[in-house]
């Protein structure tokens, strides 16, 4: 199955005798794309397994209505890159069902290309594991989140009759600079055909980026391919994204520079490794510099969604060479405004709201945070640290880069992309 939301380019098919060159993608997510169903409900489902299974059961015995629908997954993360302008393929299996039909409308309305996963599959299309994947959302009175989908009821992936890459989907990995992979991915689809992805990436020059979330530690302790999977999307990324806790997590060091560095050592093509810190900002961490910068104050409506936005802007950094401060500036900008928003999908950060949080420079800085965090025997060449002072740092003290160059630097960019956005095709 081959789907296109919007024929991305150098995938049409150019007009006889007019041979022409692709324009690199710079952005392709593989897998992970599911409906989110966002109900609220006045107790989140039971811990033990086969309790939560009978809650899903009751749940989807009745579909709820349309308006509680919303793209999820690795959605979040197109529809926040889309919307910085950047020019995305969505890589993923939805099914012919009315939930598929749905996604793919979402990710045509967001300007989105899709590329189904699978040419030829024996797998009946009316088959329940050909159906698109839902994932259940639930929101209790103290806006505490419960998630269930049938994935986590299953050892196997959600398509694990999927077995190798359609020349489709090889096509659209070629033909980006950005190849993004999550740990949720392995909710769906089976080692092999992730490790496939990533050498092939590899082999054409794409640039992987890596994002192990939660699933990090149970991949760790998993079967030996998901093991050697993890393993390998590790050792390859080019870029490496993770929560203070998943980097302790997966290198057993509490500090999360020292972790970063030490994700750097076994890595292969890692160049950054970036952890995500929530309120207190993040950090990116290369082999010869660390850069950090505080979180912008917000008032937080709804988490959900918030690390994928934040992936978003690191990638659009990224492709456009921007400094390390600087990337995760616009990082913490697009996730904090969609901190302020309700639920992920079409409710990620919007153009004008991260304008609006840069041009307030609120930043919610922590001077003696950032000065534990700096307290070990660190490595490294140069220390840098976004805030409203700029202070020159003695050795392992951070240079101050100033807020304002920074947000001088990228609200002209921003706003070029807001205006071309406005200017109808």
């Amino acid at each position: 199955m081959v789907m296109f939301a919007v024929a991305p380019e150098g995938l049409t098919s150019p007009r006889p005798n007019t041979p022409r060159t692709p324009t690199p993608t710079p952005l392709t997510t593989l897998g992970n794309l599911c409906v989110d169903i966002v109900l609220n409900v006045p107790k989140l489902p039971p811990p033990d397994v086969h309790d939560r299974k009978a809650y899903m059961d009751r749940l989807s015995a009745s579909p709820p209505d349309k308006q509680y629908w919303e793209a999820g997954g690795n959605c979040n993360m197109a529809i926040a890159a889309a919307r910085l302008g950047l020019h995305c393929i969505a890589i993923g299996h939805v099914g012919n069902e009315v939930y598929g039909q749905f996604l793919v409308d979402v990710l045509h309305d967001e300007g989105i290309g899709m590329v189904g996963m699978c040419e030829n599959t024996n797998v009946e299309s009316a088959s329940a594991s050909y159906e698109t994947l839902l994932c259940w959302v639930l929101v209790d009175s103290l806006q505490r989140h419960g998630f269930c989908s049938r994935a986590d009821f299953s050892k196997d992936p959600a398509f694990s009759w999927m077995s190798k890459l359609s020349e489709q989907v090889k096509t659209a990995i070629k033909q980006s600079k950005i190849l993004f992979c999550n740990g949720y991915g392995f909710d769906e689809l089976p080692p092999g055909v992730i490790v496939s992805a990533v050498e092939y990436a590899v082999e054409v020059g794409t640039a992987l980026f890596f994002d192990p979330g939660p699933r990090g530690k149970s991949l760790s302790a998993g079967t030996p391919e998901e093991r050697g999977a993890l393993s390998q999307l590790l050792r390859m990324s080019d870029v490496l994204l993770l929560t203070s806790d998943e980097a302790e997590s997966l290198t057993g060091i509490e500090n999360p520079i020292s972790a970063g560095q030490e994700l750097l050592k076994q890595g292969v093509h890692t160049k950054w490794v970036i952890v995500k810190m929530g309120p207190r900002g993040s950090i990116l961490i290369t082999r010869s510099s660390i850069s950090c910068a505080p979180a912008f104050k917000v008032n937080v409506i709804d988490t959900v969604g918030c690390g994928d936005s934040f992936v978003a802007a690191i990638a659009y950094g990224f492709i456009h060479n921007m400094p390390a401060v600087n990337t995760l500036a616009i990082a913490n900008a697009v996730g904090g405004a969609t901190a302020m928003g309700c639920g992920a999908g079409r409710n990620v950060a919007t153009l004008e709201k991260v304008i609006e949080l840069m041009k307030a420079s609120n930043l919610n800085e922590d001077d003696e945070f950032l000065d534990e965090l700096l307290d070990e025997n660190l490595d490294v060449q140069a220390i840098k640290s976004l805030s409203k002072l700029v202070i020159n740092g003695s050795e392992n003290q951070p240079n101050c880069v100033s807020l304002q160059k920074v947000v001088s630097e990228l609200l002209p960019k921003l706003k070029l992309t807001q205006l071309q956005k406005k200017v109808p095709c």
